[in-house]
């Protein structure tokens, strides 16, 4: 029988909800009425799938669901909230939340909205399977490719594993920075607790220290109540700083003063709590160019470079193509619930043509819309032609061309070239990202906000 964890401090609708979704959906519900007993239970029972209300009175929502996706990170959570904060609960979906429902909802939404979280929930768990019938080391040749380079790199990652050394990974966008440090993670001996990823280029500069540090209630405004940050929760085991170039210089001090005395001060704390914590950094800047250009503390870069690994592009390992498509089309088809058994010749022919510079990121997409679209039981030439398309290869921006009309005043013109520069830099970047507005921050190297004003004032 699926057990679902039911939380919310209403007892009336606590069994409400138990009696709906025990009786007549036969599941197993077990309930919590705040969040350290939401966390304690998740820990006991493993749920199929948690029912969550937004506002609890030890912690939101937002923080529950932030500790269950860092000790539970399979499991699919839906929020309950009510019509004013729908803006949270989008928020809430974009950190990880299968599902919301606005109160007062329908017994049928409800039923609907479990009913697809626990099968979510059994086809993560059957793509786990599949990715482990190789067993652990071997796997990962299977995830990464049989190429020379990716034997190199198998090797590095199990070299390194057991270790307690610093990690940094280098390499371009969408060569599978985080894959590598999972693998990493996995590998190593705290492979039973907590693998903990930031993108450090995707949260707001003022939010960062908090995230990663934490705040006590009151520390600043707005902040009603304690929050424990991401190197506490990592405890135990790994911290992924993805993106870390784009640490802000007064943080990397901080975050360097971690790293030496392996300890951590929240916001507004007068004490420290010790922690044990694997640090994996990844960056697709030459770090050690910036930190000799004085853009990254040089101390910094030392202490995370303790052993580094440098990721292949795919255009480097064309021999991979096959074998991760071939992987990529057994996970959508669990994902997506389709029989799709094969990639005919002729279109696997083009993908190994294609020169990729989205890397693995770009197939995985290529290969799951084609799984999607394709008719019957092959992926065809004409759909991943088709998908290429939209796929090739971005020319690099060239030096902008300015007219410039009589009586322009020099000012005028500089002003006009930058605009126009940055114009063809988001477009370029977003071409790379297929579109993806987060990960075209990140190629920019500027953060989500920056990109979202730049959308609004040039109309993009």
């Amino acid at each position: 029988m699926k057990t679902l964890l039911v939380v919310d401090d209403d007892a009336i609708e606590r069994k409400l909800l138990q009696t709906l979704l025990g009786k007549v959906g036969g599941y197993h519900v077990v309930t919590a009425e705040d969040g350290a007993s939401a966390i304690a239970q998740a820990a006991k029972v493993s749920p199929q799938t948690v029912i969550l209300d937004m506002n609890l009175p030890d912690m939101n929502g937002l923080e529950i669901l932030q500790k269950l996706k860092t000790s539970h990170p399979q499991v699919p959570v839906i929020m309950l909230t009510g019509v004013t904060d729908l803006q949270t609960a989008v928020k809430a979906i974009q950190q990880g939340a299968h599902n919301y429902l606005t109160k007062p909802f329908e017994n049928d939404q409800l039923m609907i909205a479990v009913q697809n979280a626990v099968e979510k929930n059994e086809l993560l768990a059957e793509m786990k399977q599949l990715r482990q019938k190789a067993g652990n080391s071997p796997s990962l040749g299977r995830i990464l490719g049989k190429s020379k380079a990716v034997q190199e790199l198998i090797g590095q990652i199990q070299k390194v594993a057991d270790s307690q050394l610093t990690v940094l990974i280098q390499g371009e966008t969408g060569t599978g920075k985080e894959l590598a440090a999972r693998a990493l993670h996995e590998e190593s001996g705290r492979r039973d607790h907590p693998f903990v990823a930031i993108d450090c280029g995707a949260i707001a500069e003022n939010l960062l220290e908090s995230e990663l540090f934490g705040h006590e209630k009151g520390a600043f405004s707005g902040a009603d109540r304690k929050k424990e940050g991401q190197l506490v929760l990592a405890h135990g085991g790994t911290l992924f700083l993805d993106e870390v170039g784009n640490l802000p210089l007064g943080l990397q001090s901080k975050l360097l003063r971690v790293l030496q005395e392996r300890q951590v001060r929240p916001v507004g704390a007068n004490n420290s709590q010790s922690i044990d914590v694997r640090f994996i950094a990844a960056t697709n800047a030459p770090l050690e160019e910036e930190a000799k250009a004085g853009k990254f503390r040089q101390d910094l870069y030392y202490r995370l470079a303790e052993f580094t690994i440098q990721l292949p592009t795919l255009k480097a390992r064309p021999g991979d193509v096959l074998i991760l498509a071939k992987r990529f089309r057994e996970e959508a088809c669990v994902e997506l619930k389709r029989t799709v058994s094969s990639i005919s010749k002729e279109a696997a022919e083009l993908l190994s043509a294609h020169d990729w510079p989205g890397n693995i990121r770009e197939l995985r997409n290529v290969i799951r819309q084609a799984v999607l679209l394709t008719p019957d039981f092959e992926i065809h030439e004409e759909q991943i032609k088709h998908l290429l398309k939209s796929s090739k290869k971005a020319e690099r921006p060239s030096l902008v061309e300015v007219m410039i009309p009589d009586g322009w005043s020099f000012k005028k013109i500089v002003s006009n070239a930058v605009e126009e520069a940055e114009k063809q830099a988001i477009h370029h970047a977003l071409r790379a990202t297929q579109g993806n507005k987060t990960q075209a921050a990140k190629f920019l190297k500027i953060d989500y906000k920056t990109l979202y004003l730049k959308f609004k004032k040039y109309g993009l």
